[in-house]
């Protein structure tokens, strides 16, 4: 490997650093605009610090606008996205890449398909299916589309060619079935693909606005970001600070999930090719 100079390592690391804060910034300005008041939005709104450090926008947040209410109706949909998504996902890229059956080359084209098939061209027969099962106003709407993504089927797809067919063969030698080999065999061979398609899943859901704002009619059903755009123009004014500090509660889960995850994270956005 060639070995770059300590001239252009410093300027590498110089262009990083500056890509870096460039990109931190709106994050810093989303944190302390969080802890700021209406009255400081209207005078100054272009200030970075807030006169003083208030949580007020939090506290009316959770105790006021039913926040926390939202918030759990997320971690459920998101909960069970995950769940869906690393099941679904792994049985489907398991059986396209490493099962026989008549049609399996048809299969995988269309799910190229349904991942470049535009979210929104899918609004009405979604809604039109929902409205016909009833479940208009309930999070199993809002779970359903996000079950088992395309993204992620493709994801496990590409991971299970990793897997060798030797070590199935041997597994189905000595007996197991495919079931035993997919639990025992194939998923503790793709745990980089499993934590990839994770936090895929928990994104998908976790930031899904537009279908659920759609199919959650009564706040017992909102999730977080309906709820915070309802909780932010309550008074037909928008509250920025409680619209920063409800922006900042929602980022914390997608953080700690990635910092937990990146490592898998990473390895399976390079072994995929994902950008």
């Amino acid at each position: 490997m060639k070995t770059l100079s300590p001239t252009r390592q410093a300027l590498n690391y110089t262009v990083l650093i500056v890509i870096t804060v460039f990109m931190l910034l709106p994050f810093v300005w989303v944190f302390f605009g969080s802890f700021k008041t209406q009255a400081e939005f209207l005078g100054n709104p272009g200030a970075w610090l807030p006169e003083s450090f208030q949580i007020g926008n939090y506290v009316q947040l959770f105790a006021e606008r039913g926040f926390g209410d939202y918030m759990m109706n997320s971690f459920i949909v998101s909960s069970v996205a995950i769940v869906g998504n690393v099941l679904f996902s792994a049985m489907a890229g398991y059986a396209l890449a490493k099962l026989r059956f008549r049609g399996r080359g048809a299969v995988f084209p269309l799910v190229i398909v349904a991942m470049i098939v535009p979210y929104v061209a899918l609004f009405v027969p979604q809604f039109l299916i929902v409205v016909q099962l009833g479940l208009v106003n309930t999070l199993i709407a809002i779970i359903l589309p996000v079950l088992a993504l395309p993204l992620c089927v493709f994801i496990m797809r590409q991971f299970a060619h990793g897997v060798p067919f030797e070590l199935l063969e041997a597994a189905r030698l000595d007996g197991a079935g495919e079931a035993r080999i997919f639990f025992r065999v194939f998923l503790p061979l793709t745990g980089p693909g499993l934590a990839t398609v994770a936090i895929l899943s928990f994104l998908t859901s976790w930031n899904n606005f537009l279908w659920p704002l759609v199919v959650a009619q009564s706040q017992d059903t909102y999730t977080a970001p309906v709820g915070l755009s309802v909780a932010s123009q309550a008074s037909n004014t928008i509250s920025f600070g409680l619209l920063l500090a409800g922006a900042m509660v929602v980022l914390l889960p997608i953080l700690i999930l990635f910092l937990f995850l990146q490592k898998y994270f990473i390895q399976g956005v390079a072994a995929t090719g994902l950008k």
